[in-house]
């Protein structure tokens, strides 16, 4: 009986040591580990990817960057496929995963979230040369390129726009340059990294969809439990906002600042 009871004791004390309700704030064991893990995909540009080099880089990747240095501890990035990348906080493989991942009520259900860093817009996007689609009820009987279960093609939809289905945003932006669609409603992040490659193509936004429900906010996602962190994060956050950094990186990828 001894030894059952002392089997017992051992995996009620491993049970509670594991236990997120039980454990420690995560912020202390970063500040003991001295390194931030932070996951992400590695292949989402212009927010993770490799460079020529092989050299990680991107958005994303210099926000975590800088949050682990004003954290007063390194950064590790882990790599992952978006599929079974928030999954793997629940298996402990990073501390947070920073890989523009949008803020949602499902989300919060099961994670914490940081302030929000970066926002994203419905673009209405058009030909550089087209005056007459100025506003989204402009739409009304024009042909648009989206993906049709997309959010961004509901929206042309919901303003009398004829969907024509494409694979993604480059096929969008080629058929609207080819004359053979009159727009397409896209993300505003998107169109930024895409003119900030190719600031000569004749396209423009018309219009952007400012409203909660055509935008989306991200911020770094961690485990629940951790308000400390969730304070660090924050203050870094807001400290790379006031000194500048937060708009010297934006500008580097976007050609503004996407903060809102």
């Amino acid at each position: 009986m001894k030894s059952i009871r002392s089997i017992l004791l051992v995996a009620l004390l491993h049970a509670l040591a594991v236990s997120p309700v039980f454990a420690a704030d995560d912020f202390a064991q970063i500040k003991s580990s001295g390194v931030f893990r932070i996951g992400t995909e590695g292949t989402y540009a212009p927010f993770t990817y490799h460079d020529e080099s092989g050299k990680l880089t991107g958005f994303d990747v210099e926000i975590g960057t800088q949050i682990a240095q004003r954290l007063g501890v390194k950064p590790q990035f882990v790599e992952g496929k978006w599929d079974g990348l928030i999954a793997g906080l629940d298996v402990n493989r990073y501390d947070a995963v920073i890989n523009e991942v949008a803020v949602t009520d499902a989300r919060k259900v099961k994670y914490d979230f940081s302030d929000p860093y970066i926002t994203s817009h419905a673009a209405l996007i058009v030909r550089s040369d087209n005056n007459t689609i100025k506003t989204f009820d402009d739409l009304k009987g024009k042909k648009s390129a989206n993906t049709l279960t997309s959010n961004f093609g509901k929206i042309a939809a919901s303003h009398g726009a004829e969907v024509i289905p494409v694979q993604g945003f480059n096929e969008s932006i080629d058929l609207l340059t080819a004359g053979r669609v009159d727009a397409t409603v896209n993300d505003s992040l998107s169109f930024l990294d895409f003119k900030k490659h190719k600031p000569d193509a004749k396209v423009k936004i018309a219009a952007l969809d400012t409203s909660a429900q055509s935008s989306d906010k991200s911020a770094v996602l961690i485990r629940k439990g951790s308000p400390e962190l969730v304070a660090a994060i924050n203050k870094a956050l807001a400290d790379m906002k006031k000194d500048g950094t937060y708009a010297k990186i934006s500008q580097k990828y976007f050609g503004k600042d996407v903060s809102q």
